[in-house]
């Protein structure tokens, strides 16, 4: 790691982000003044790396120099691009080139064709919906023209190993206008800016901070949540990955507004690469004074650790998080008092998570009034959310609050996979709601979605095509509740346990009259009787479902059928004898010996002894012949 001179005074500041503004000059689309000068930015995210992004990083590297480019071509490694299913993924400046799926082998190709030959390679862009349409930059991509990137604006951009790349770009700037502002004003901007916590429950940010500086008791803690543990949710772990240091800046901010002197951010240990970067990250903001004691000559100190968690989703629950740091077992408690009065170690205490924190240093910067001007007026700013499922293009968003559902899946998300038709999407993690296609135009915000049963949670969406059984659904994501139970509350303990073997038997063909009813008098109970968020909000899958898709629980008890022809046990496989043409294929290839026929002649399945593997299905593919029901 590189080692940096500490700062002593904003002043200091200002010189590194002149001297560094160099590093990243060349990142622009339109920047046509150097043809001698590259720079290649590979993504270097959770996603990429594993698709193989750091051996595209050594082949460049070999290339380079092999065609006597040192010193002309900088190589940097950024965090997540958003883009996740396409990497790894490479942007070529001046230009900003956008290559998708680039391996090792395409680099020698990228080479002579973009930096010596100053053209593209046109099978490494993105073709869009239609295919037939490359799309050369970020900004003839619908996928990335739709979205407003304020939490990650740097995410892609810069590298995240670097704090001078951050400097240059505008970073600690908020810090250095929260000092000469004061605590009071300051805390008085992001009240005014009406910045709700995105982990969530959407309380008001300001107001929280109000009421850590109000209480009495000293250390006091800022806490960051990053312990992200819903099923299909990376939101908070590609902004670590790729902007450690817009987190920290939040975090500062907020300490200097409420008086504190400590800090922890909270991640899961299956995070490496989010902790290793953020290790990087803290180690150089303190070489460079700007965290630790005399913050940029100041009087201001603050102390940051990481805190790795063990994986338990309940430690996403506040009281639980602060259990789980001082080393107990990681379970909630009933509250008042609230952490903002007693929190880590029983002192005054402000938690947030990663997303929240990113926002923070931008609304100083940037004025409360720019950031009210997006969103709407009780849910302003934008949300990332964490597409996947179903849907052409998945991947990491961010859009303003009170866009549409349809927006989001459709122009941004590019519609279903393999032009199937949408079902539902699932929003707010393990404890949202599964919304039908009724509601695709609803606006995305708290108290929408409030109105419709649904929650915003930590920003996962879900998207399932006409294949997907929604009691199946249910069934999946209520597993995953049950099973990160604490256990501590009856409620919770034994009603998501109760639920869950009503919804097996119910996708197992053996349900039965008063499933339903059971279903939703357990759920009514967690709600109201259980300790924390957790078991409050699991139910919320089978509610959603039983609301908007009764009718196919009602097609699994009463006819044994599932609809969407997904629930094994409700499936019988059935060759249809005037396509089938006797050749035997199903037959042979079926591992218990249940289909029988003459050579080219129509062949059956014994449904006695068929174990629904599907295995004859695949194999009478081009004939289709075969098919469930």
């Amino acid at each position: 790691m590189s080692t940096y001179a500490r700062l002593a005074s904003p002043a200091d500041l200002q010189k590194v982000r002149e001297a560094s503004k160099s590093k990243i000059a060349l990142r622009h689309y339109d920047r046509k003044d150097s043809d001698t000068r590259f720079q290649i930015l590979i993504c270097g995210g959770t996603g990429c790396t594993s698709s193989g992004s750091p051996a595209v990083r050594d082949a460049f590297l070999k290339a380079i120099e092999a065609h006597g480019l040192t010193g002309r071509v900088d190589v940097v490694t950024t965090g997540c691009h958003g883009l996740c299913e396409l990497g790894p993924l490479v942007i070529v400046y001046p230009g900003g080139t956008f290559y998708i799926r680039v391996q090792a082998e395409d680099v020698d190709e990228i080479i002579t064709t973009s930096l010596l030959g100053n053209g593209v390679v046109e099978r490494l862009l993105f073709h869009g919906r239609t295919g037939k349409t490359p799309r050369k930059t970020y900004r003839e991509m619908a996928f990335y023209n739709l979205q407003h990137r304020l939490v990650l604006r740097n995410c892609g951009r810069i590298d995240p190993e670097d704090i001078e790349e951050y400097i240059a770009n505008g970073g600690y700037e908020g810090l250095v206008k929260a000092m000469e502002l004061g605590p009071e004003a300051a805390l008085e901007e992001v009240k005014k800016s009406g910045l709700r916590g995105r982990g969530g429950g959407g309380f008001p940010t300001g107001r929280k901070w109000e009421l850590m500086r109000a209480a009495t008791g000293s250390p006091k803690y800022v806490v960051c949540n990053a312990d992200e543990g819903d099923p299909g949710a990376f939101m908070d772990r590609s902004v670590l990955e790729g902007d450690p240091h817009a987190v920290i800046e939040g975090m500062l901010i907020g300490a200097w507004c409420t008086g504190a002197s400590h800090g922890y951010i909270y991640v899961r240990a299956e995070y490496p690469l989010a902790i290793k970067r953020l290790k990087v990250a803290i180690a150089q903001a303190e070489q460079m004074g700007l965290l630790g004691d005399h913050i940029l000559g100041s009087d201001f100190s603050f102390e940051l650790k990481i805190k790795e968690g063990a994986g338990a989703f309940v430690c996403g629950e506040e009281t639980a998080l602060i259990h789980s740091i001082e080393g107990k077992r990681g379970m909630p408690r009933p509250r008042p008092p609230f952490p903002a009065n007693e929190g880590v170690w029983g002192k005054p205490t402000v938690l947030n998570n990663v997303e929240t924190f990113a926002n923070v240093a931008q609304i100083i910067t940037g004025g409360s009034a720019a950031y009210t001007a997006l969103g709407t007026e009780k849910s302003p700013g934008t949300k990332v959310f964490a597409l996947t499922g179903k849907v052409r293009n998945t991947g990491l968003v961010e859009v303003p609050m009170g866009i549409t559902m349809r927006q989001i899946i459709f122009d941004i998300g590019g519609g279903i996979k393999d032009d199937k038709k949408f079902k539902a999407v699932q929003i707010g993690g393990p404890s949202g709601a599964c919304l039908p296609e009724s509601l695709l135009d609803s606006p995305i915000d708290y108290d929408s979605l409030k109105s419709v049963g649904a929650m915003m949670g930590s920003g996962g969406l879900v998207v399932v095509d006409e294949e997907t059984c929604m009691v199946d659904l249910a069934r999946f994501f209520l597993t995953f509740t049950q099973a990160e139970s604490c256990g501590k509350c009856t409620p919770c303990r034994e009603g998501s346990k109760r639920m869950l073997e009503i919804l097996e038997r119910i996708c197992q063909g053996k349900g039965k009259a008063g499933d339903i009813e059971d279903l939703e008098h357990l759920a009514h109970t967690m709600q109201q009787g259980a300790l924390c968020a957790l078991g409050q909000t699991a139910p919320n899958p089978v509610l959603s479902t039983l609301r908007f898709f009764r009718d196919e629980y009602e097609a699994h008890i009463r006819d044994k059928k599932c609809p969407a022809k997904a629930c094994t046990n409700l499936l019988e496989y059935w060759i249809d004898p005037a396509k089938c043409i006797g050749c035997g294929m199903c037959a042979r290839a079926c591992p218990v010996n249940a289909i029988s026929g003459e050579k080219r002649q129509p062949h059956v399945i014994d449904t006695a002894k068929c174990i629904k593997c599907g295995t004859c299905m695949a194999q009478c593919k081009k004939i289709q012949a075969i098919s469930r029901r």
